[in-house]
């Protein structure tokens, strides 16, 4: 490893902030800054995600996700009663409501087993209603250690380690340019140009615009995928007593429109996964034809499109109207009605797609040089993002 003296990180959402961390806690001394476009840390998918603390159900056995995620979940639940930061392990039912969808509960018990996810039990219908008496289904997997954080008050916590440490977390700092030589990173943003001897990317939605810049575009692109949210009335809440799920689709790496209970008793349904017309595409109006006519040269975006455009059909209905997507949550929790759900938050996922149009499920990470792009994170990333950060450090800059 060359000598180390300094070290930049783009981006402050939970995994750049997390991997500022770790370099504070392996190199004592190195100087550390994290460089943050938005006011504020957490303003993407670190503060628009489900709130959950994944277990480690659903990962293919050996895959990067299933070994971080199980060590990211106990790190974060030990981080959090260490700094004060909300965590309630309050467990996830995994429900098939039809005979067809038994099979693909059966892969998520065994894919858990295999993961030594701890205490995951099958259910049968007398027991799915105890642990959920308002849930219907003909079986369930019980999941009693997933759990719900405050992931803002997460990456807040984050920073004021990392500045505690001597690192920086500058805020309102857009990088402009990105430069390497065989001696150093040149680092151009609002608040000058800086030399370091590392960057690592976790840039998210813009995470193509870094690696284009530098000449590495690769064999992917990041399509955003809006996830919408409604939110319980709060005479609604006590339907729902910890977090439901359907059974997943196994073509995507999405886990389905789900019921979520958080930290401070609220209850949300969704997310659902509609393709997002800008990268920071919150809202059907934000539209961006230059962000989106690079994806749609991309010969991927047309293979998902040809492979997926019944199902991407079947998203835009559930966003545009409201008794569709309120079906979906109503397949496993039967007594919801339309006026229980009022329309909440949203985010923007930065989902990987190959030249083929496959989604890319696992974590990709893109070294070369003095940069480290994290071109990929979906869930649980989040869950995972200490652990990732240890793989970051100790795999790639070799500590």
């Amino acid at each position: 490893m060359r000598s180390l003296k300094s070290v930049g990180v783009v981006g402050a959402g939970i995994l750049g902030l997390a991997i500022a961390r770790e370099l504070t806690i392996r190199f004592p001394g190195v100087a550390v800054t994290v460089l943050e476009k938005e006011g504020r840390v957490a303003a993407h998918q670190s503060g628009h995600n489900s709130g959950v603390v994944h277990a480690g159900v659903y990962y293919p056995p050996g895959s990067l996700k299933a070994s971080l995620c199980r060590r990211g979940a106990g790190q974060i639940r030990e981080f959090c009663q260490q700094h004060g930061v909300r965590f309630r392990e309050l467990g996830k039912l995994i429900v098939a409501v039809a005979e067809q969808e038994l099979p693909g509960l059966a892969e998520i018990e065994r894919r858990a087993a295999l993961n030594r996810v701890p205490g995951i039990r099958r259910l049968g219908q007398a027991e799915i209603a105890e642990i959920e008496p308002h849930v219907r289904g003909l079986a369930a997997v019980h999941s009693p250690y997933t759990a719900a954080v405050d992931y803002v008050a997460l990456c807040e916590e984050l920073a004021r380690a990392v500045q505690s440490s001597g690192g920086e977390v500058l805020l309102s700092t857009r990088v402009t340019g990105v430069r390497e030589n065989a001696s150093a990173v040149r680092v151009s943003s609002a608040a000058g140009a800086r030399d370091f001897d590392y960057l690592i990317v976790c840039a998210g939605l813009n995470g193509d615009h870094f690696a284009a810049s530098l000449g590495r575009p690769g064999d992917l692109r990041i399509v955003p995928f809006r996830g919408e949210y409604y939110e319980l009335q709060p005479d609604a809440r006590q339907r729902v007593r910890g977090m439901v799920y359907p059974v997943p689709d196994p073509r995507y790496p999405f886990l389905g429109v789900h019921l979520t209970r958080h930290v401070d008793d609220t209850v949300h349904v969704g997310p659902n996964a509609v393709l997002a017309l800008a990268l920071e595409g919150y809202r059907w109006t934000n539209v961006s034809v230059r962000e989106l006519a690079p994806l749609a040269w991309w010969p991927g975006t047309w293979q998902l499109a040809r492979r997926h455009w019944r199902s991407g059909i079947s998203e835009i209905a559930g966003s545009l109207s409201k008794r569709r997507y309120l079906a979906r949550a109503r397949a496993y929790l039967p007594d919801l009605r339309l006026d229980d759900l009022v329309r909440s938050k949203s985010g923007v996922r930065a989902q990987a797609v190959r030249r083929d149009g496959s989604l890319e499920d696992d974590f990709v990470l893109q070294s070369e040089g003095r940069v480290i792009l994290v071109r990929n994170a979906p869930s649980p990333a989040a869950t995972a993002s200490l652990a990732i950060a240890e793989h970051v450090i100790s795999g790639i800059i070799g500590a």
